[in-house]
């Protein structure tokens, strides 16, 4: 990117809140007339950062240039950027024309006057009514309100108030516009049409949108450039293309549209397991690499039994116009598809995909993420085949276990998780190994090991095909079946669905 072209760059950019960074280390270019857009979940970091080119947060740390002046200490009403808020504050005393207007009517510029000796001097004067005028019915004509001026704002729906607050921002001609979530109150078929309104403002006024949302959607719509964010870090920058078609990580590819997401062991030179088949694959990993595996659900071929590499059940379609979706069960594992034909539900059917459409991903080896394990009516977590003791009563926050195995939540509302389907999170060092195969709740083979300068990390896998990855400073060999065990404390647990569906009236 050349020099000229570009309007912002952070640099290094951090953020610290009470000792807690929440912007880490943030390096940007954005050139003239881009529409960027920050997208990640709450509390990722994308506000405060739009809020610190803003001026209303100043970095920790780091450098923010516009026009490749240093802007990192200015404060708001310094800087040629306006921002529009999710909640739009806008003036209910004030009718249409004076809340676009009122920014203008307090904005001085710079005059030069003679005075009476003839000398010329430079002084701030606000603007006439005329100009104030003829800015604010051009505002108001890009936004598609011009014969709307007089109304009150209190009247107009949830759009038109949307559209007063971009009028306000673009009438003092901003060189960046920041929109800080301004669809988020709209009902799902106006934040539809706005999203298309806001594109199309984006090509008449030509100037640099900053957008963040936590929309997927939004941001495949709208972007030219997409910097996907988690935990105050760059995850991938990129168009949205690249962001769907090539993510860079497992968040990546499960934050951006829907995704079948599993945990993949290399068996060979272009070989991959994973839901209990081998698979071939374009990727060339290690052999015994713990990977993430991601398959789009329109990359799913369905086909009749025998056909393809695994067979499955059908457990439910949806009709979604140009398509159906179906949940198809191979064995503990659902693999979500998408066919333009019908098949009906509990049909068994073969599945494959082609070997460029499997997404192989390097595995941060932080922990092991079990993301199809289930609670048994025990109130045990069955990860793969086997039940471990678990704290169920941590998947209600402030939640506790009565006499009959019901979560109480702080609310007094009772959950029943039977058969709920959750994400189980444990770290490589908290799982135990021993020599006594009747000691665990599981029981495996070691298939790989590695010596990490001061303990051993191994591979144990079940006959059922689930790899646990140990941190572990005793040795045991190649080969040897070892038992694993857990402790309840430390399996941490997360919904799939929302908690709601487990109440029990």
């Amino acid at each position: 990117m050349e020099e000229n072209d570009t309007i912002i760059r952070l640099q290094h950019v951090c953020k610290e809140f009470d000792g807690l960074k929440v912007v880490d280390d943030f390096n940007l270019d954005v050139k003239r007339g881009e529409f960027i857009t920050i997208l990640g979940p709450s509390g990722c970091g994308k506000t405060t950062t739009l809020r610190m080119i803003a001026g209303f947060e100043l970095p920790s740390s780091g450098t923010i240039l516009l026009n490749g002046q240093d802007i990192s200490l200015l404060p708001p009403n310094k800087r040629p950027v306006n921002t529009v808020f999710q909640h739009y504050a806008l003036f209910p005393h004030l009718d249409v024309y004076d809340n676009v207007a009122f920014g203008l009517k307090l904005k001085k510029i710079p005059v030069e006057v003679t005075d009476r000796k003839g000398n010329k001097k430079t002084v701030m004067k606000h603007l006439d009514p005329k100009t104030i005028d003829e800015k604010v019915s051009r505002a108001l004509q890009i936004v598609d309100l011009d014969e709307m001026e007089d109304r009150d704002v209190s009247t107009l729906s949830g759009g038109q108030q949307q559209r007063v607050a971009i009028a306000r921002a673009i009438v003092n001609e901003p060189k960046v516009l920041l929109l800080d979530e301004p669809l988020s109150a709209l009902d799902h078929k106006m934040r539809k049409d706005m999203q298309i309104e806001l594109k199309e403002m984006h090509k008449k006024l030509g100037i640099t949108f900053f957008y963040v949302t936590h929309d997927q959607e939004e941001a495949l719509t709208m972007s030219d450039r997409i910097i996907v964010m988690k935990g105050g870090l760059i995850q991938q920058i990129g168009t949205p293309e690249d962001i769907y078609n090539e993510p860079i990580n497992a968040f990546v590819a499960d934050f951006i549209g829907e995704s079948n997401i599993y945990n993949g062991t290399m068996s060979g030179k272009f070989k991959v397991r994973f839901i209990g088949a081998q698979w071939d694959c374009i990727d060339d990993f290690p052999l015994n690499e713990k990977v993430d595996i991601v398959v789009r659900p329109e990359d799913v071929i369905m086909l009749p039994p025998g056909k393809g590499v695994v067979e499955g059940v059908i457990a439910s379609k949806i009709f979604k116009g140009v398509h159906y979706e179906f949940i198809v069960n191979v064995g503990k594992n659902e693999v979500l598809c998408r066919d333009t034909h019908d098949h009906e539900v509990g049909t068994t059917v073969s599945l494959a995909v082609e070997k460029e459409n499997i997404q192989i991903m390097h595995k941060e080896l932080t922990e092991n993420q079990y993301v199809d394990a289930w609670i048994n009516k025990n109130n045990e977590v069955v990860i793969g085949e086997d039940p471990f003791p678990c704290k169920v009563e941590t998947l209600i926050p402030g939640g506790k276990l009565d006499d009959d195995g019901y979560v109480i939540g702080p609310d007094g509302k009772k959950y029943d998780f039977n058969d709920a389907d959750v994400v189980a999170t444990v770290g490589l060092d908290v799982i135990s190994l021993s020599d006594d195969l009747s000691s665990g709740h599981a029981n495996g083979q070691i298939i790989n090991l590695v010596w990490i300068g001061d303990h051993f990390q191994y591979i144990v896998r079940t006959d059922d095909d689930e790899d646990y990855v140990v941190n572990s400073v005793y040795s045991w060999n190649e080969n040897d079946l070892v038992a694993v065990d857990i402790a309840p404390e430390n399996i941490k647990l997360r919904l799939k669905k929302d908690p709601s569906n487990y109440v029990v009236d």
